[in-house]
């Protein structure tokens, strides 16, 4: 178990989260190409599978040829790709001073595998957080989006995508709820609203969050 949240006193760690189709992965990209063109080094990452152990973890788990998995294997999994990302990735980046921009972190597996799999939330996020050493983004974006919108923009689902839509359901309410507990370190954006729009404004709320 850890001792309790930690946030890297160097860097900014800054996390994108949300259902399938909110947009977050276009959302980070548009963050790091804009603070890169404002002179900052950044690293744009994502979970699970950036690193060659995690690569691994992301086949395993998404592949719809591994078929059935335990409902708890599947959280192990995603906890092994969270230590190996944040021991050699995250965390030297930020020593760096490096803005980290991840796409998916701990509220993912928080709202997929604790609420989406109906485990009990807290052994789920006990395992995530001790897997992370309970490191903690300064600032997680939350695109909020209604499943029956993000659902219907695939049309070649992984295994997650290949969920209920009642599995969904449950997720997006655990990311609300997970925001209500930290607001001030969440910044919650309706996913309907134009990407411009949307890229402005988290510009705007991380560019008050850099260091001096």
């Amino acid at each position: 178990m850890t001792s309790g949240p930690t946030y890297a006193d160097t860097g900014l760690f800054v996390c994108f989260e949300g259902g399938e189709g909110s947009g977050k992965s276009t959302q980070a990209r548009r963050l790091r190409d804009a603070l890169a063109a404002a002179g900052h080094e950044v690293v744009l990452t994502f979970e699970p599978g950036d690193t060659p152990v995690g690569a691994e973890m992301r086949r395993i788990v998404l592949s719809p040829e591994t078929g059935e998995l335990a409902d708890r294997t599947e959280v192990l999994l995603y906890a092994a790709d969270k230590a190996e990302h944040v021991e050699r990735l995250v965390r030297p980046a930020l020593a760096r001073g490096a803005v980290v921009i991840t796409d998916r972190y701990v509220d993912t597996t928080l709202a997929y595998q604790g609420a989406g799999r109906a485990l009990p939330m807290a052994e789920v996020e006990a395992v995530a957080r001790w897997a992370t050493g309970d490191l903690r983004p300064h600032l997680t974006v939350l695109l909020d989006l209604d499943p029956a919108v993000g659902h219907g923009r695939f049309e070649e689902r992984d295994r997650i995508e290949g969920e209920s839509r009642d599995f969904f359901v449950r997720a997006r309410e655990a990311f609300l709820d997970l925001a209500a507990r930290d607001s001030e370190r969440y910044l919650v954006l309706d996913a309907t609203r134009p990407a411009d729009e949307l890229a402005e404004e988290i510009l705007g709320r991380v560019e008050k969050a850099l260091p001096a």
